[in-house]
């Protein structure tokens, strides 16, 4: 494939993490000033698309969840950098309901769920596989699931009755007190003491910057770097926080989102 000769740096963030315009333009400001180029970031509606994009070389680099990182990452796509949140390169996820319910994971058989996107591993293929293991068909326990694009909204149509479960990422059992947190007070800190959490399910890696394989060799360097350095600086830190709810990134290791394939397949 040949190189991009396109000027403007293109970066994709997925809609999934909710106030997509807002983080869209902290992210475009941030890589314009320390890049001194132009940078258009852009928020693809599904982890689908943003896939579909990043292999077609209409997009430069995009933070990616971990699932399309496996799968990109197959094919030949690079994946940069992963983020680290408490100091873990990990993550879990959090199957939860409403405080008052009275659902547990052995009486699940006719609930309804919501999930944020299909190839989203926190928020679908982690419980699905957590389901699967503990030997309930996600298709025949639940009377209905819904995809509703992104964890707020997962979370608001539980709390609204319209679903009575749902899936967060979590951080990682290993983080000093950590042990019972959920991304909950990240996503909806307002109502977050309003779920409780159902199961755990098994770890995997964090999300990662993928950069296209049609990206020229100079946008990948001054990316790799620009990332890498962010939590050095104030508005670094501000912006890694708010757009990637991370602390800073490190070097992602070659092929390794490999182990997810095993998910990937338990969830099918």
């Amino acid at each position: 494939m040949s190189r991009s000769t396109r000027t403007t740096l293109r970066f994709a963030l997925p809609s999934s993490l909710g106030d997509a315009e807002a983080r869209s333009h902290e992210v475009a400001a941030y890589f314009k000033a320390v890049l001194h180029k132009d940078v258009e970031v852009v928020a693809t509606p599904s982890y689908e698309q943003l896939a579909r994009e990043l292999l077609a070389g209409k997009i430069d680099a995009a933070w990616a969840p971990p699932f399309v990182c496996a799968r990109i990452e197959a094919m030949g796509v690079r994946v940069l950098v992963r983020g680290v949140r408490s100091g873990a390169s990990v993550y879990r996820a959090a199957l939860i309901c409403k405080r008052e319910s009275h659902r547990t994971l052995e009486t699940l058989t006719g609930a309804t769920a919501a999930w944020s996107d299909r190839d989203s591993i926190g928020g679908f293929l982690l419980p699905m596989a957590l389901l699967r293991e503990k030997g309930l068909d996600p298709s025949k326990t639940f009377q209905k699931q819904e995809f509703v694009g992104n964890y707020r909204a997962a979370m608001e149509a539980v709390f609204g009755g319209k679903a009575e479960v749902t899936s967060v990422f979590a951080p990682s059992a290993k983080v000093a007190g950590a042990a019972e947190l959920t991304g909950a007070h990240e996503i909806w800190p307002e109502q977050a003491q309003a779920f409780r959490v159902l199961a755990w399910t098994d770890e995997a890696p964090n999300d990662g910057v993928a950069v296209s394989m049609s990206a020229s060799t100079s946008t990948v360097s001054d990316l790799e770097k620009t990332l890498l350095s962010m939590h050095q600086s104030a508005e670094g830190l501000k912006v890694l926080g708010d757009c990637f709810h991370a602390e800073k990134f490190e070097v992602a290791p070659r092929m390794g989102y490999r182990a997810l394939y095993r998910v990937a397949l338990a969830s099918l």
